[in-house]
C-alpha cells in the first residue's frame, strides 16, 4: 500500500492498520469462506435483529470480505450498504465479490471508522459483526458512528462475551501456551473481548449518544474445519503469533496440544467448539 492511498487513521489505530492491511488481512482474505463458515450460526440472529428495510441506508463496520454488506444490500434493494474496513486485501475481495454476485448497491471503502468523515446523519442503520472491538479510542469511535446515524437510527452489533464463556478461545489459548503463563486479553483494551462487559457497553454507547441499549446473549457452535488436520492448519496459521517466538520444542508441544483438543471436538459436522456472543442493539437519540 502506498502512502498516497493510505486511509486517514487515528494514531491509536496504527498497529491495527499494520496488521489488517498486512499479513493478518491477507490471511483472512485468502480464507474468507472459512471465516464465514465459522460464524455462520450467528448470521440469522444478526440479520433478524437488523430488520433491514427495502429503502434503508446501511453502514457496515469492519466488513471484512463483505458478506454482511452484500446481504444487507440485498435486503435494502432500493437503498444501499457501505462496508468499511482497514484491510485493503479484504476490501478488494469484497468489491470483486459484489460485482460477481451482482450487488451494485453494495460499496466498499478502506477506512478507519473511528475518524472517517461519514456524512452526518447519512445512515439509517449501523451494523457490525465482530468488527467494533478493536478501536484504539472506543468512545471517539462510537461518537463518530452516532454522528453518521440519523436521529432514531439504529445500531446492531455482535461482540464476543468473555473468554471463559467462549470454549474456542480458552481451548486454543491453553493449547498454544504449551505451559507458558500467558495473560488473558484485557476487557478494557482493544481486542476480541473489549465489549464483553455489558456495563462497559452500555456506558460507551449512552455516552456516545445512543439510547435503549440492549444486550442479548447468544450461544452457537463455531466451525473450524472438516477434520483435525484441516482445523489445525487453519488455527495454527490464524494464531501463529502466539508461537512465533518460542523454541522448536515448545512449538511442537503447542501444536500437539492443539491437535489433541481438536480430536476432542471432532463431530460428524467437522470440528466444532462452543461460543458466546452479545447481540447489541441501540437507538440514536
Amino acid at each position: 500500500m502506498t502512502e498516497s492511498t493510505a486511509p486517514r487513521v487515528d494514531p491509536s489505530n496504527v498497529e491495527q492498520l499494520r496488521a489488517w492491511d498486512g499479513d493478518q488481512g491477507a490471511y483472512w482474505a485468502a480464507r474468507a469462506d472459512r471465516f464465514e463458515e465459522g460464524v455462520a450460526a450467528y448470521h440469522q440472529h444478526f440479520f433478524a435483529a437488523a430488520a433491514i428495510g427495502e429503502t434503508a441506508t446501511v453502514l457496515d463496520i469492519g466488513c471484512g470480505s463483505g458478506r454482511t454488506t452484500r446481504d444487507a444490500a440485498r435486503r435494502a434493494a432500493a437503498g444501499s450498504a457501505l462496508g468499511v474496513d482497514l484491510s485493503s486485501p479484504m476490501i478488494e475481495l469484497a468489491r470483486r465479490r459484489a460485482e460477481l454476485e451482482g450487488v451494485p448497491n453494495a460499496t466498499f471503502e478502506q477506512a478507519d471508522a473511528q475518524v472517517h468523515p461519514f456524512p452526518e446523519r447519512g445512515f439509517d442503520l449501523v451494523i457490525s459483526r465482530h468488527g467494533v472491538m478493536f478501536f484504539g479510542d472506543a468512545p471517539a469511535a462510537f461518537a463518530n458512528l452516532a454522528r453518521a446515524l440519523r436521529p432514531g437510527g439504529r445500531l446492531v452489533l455482535l461482540a464476543w462475551q468473555p473468554v471463559a464463556r467462549n470454549e474456542w478461545m480458552s481451548a486454543f489459548r491453553t493449547a498454544l501456551a504449551a505451559g507458558r503463563d500467558l495473560p488473558l486479553p484485557s476487557p478494557d483494551a482493544p481486542g476480541p473481548v473489549s465489549l464483553s462487559d455489558p456495563g462497559r457497553v452500555r456506558e460507551l454507547l449512552t455516552s456516545a449518544g445512543f439510547a435503549d441499549v440492549r444486550l442479548r446473549g447468544l450461544n452457537e457452535p463455531m466451525y473450524f474445519g472438516r477434520d483435525v488436520e484441516d482445523a489445525c492448519e487453519f488455527i495454527s496459521g490464524q494464531l501463529a503469533g502466539m508461537i512465533a517466538d518460542v523454541d522448536d520444542a515448545t512449538r511442537a508441544r503447542a501444536l500437539d496440544n492443539l491437535r489433541a483438543t481438536m480430536v476432542e471436538h471432532q463431530t460428524d459436522r467437522g470440528i466444532l467448539y462452543d461460543s458466546a456472543a452479545w447481540l447489541v442493539e441501540a437507538r440514536r437519540d
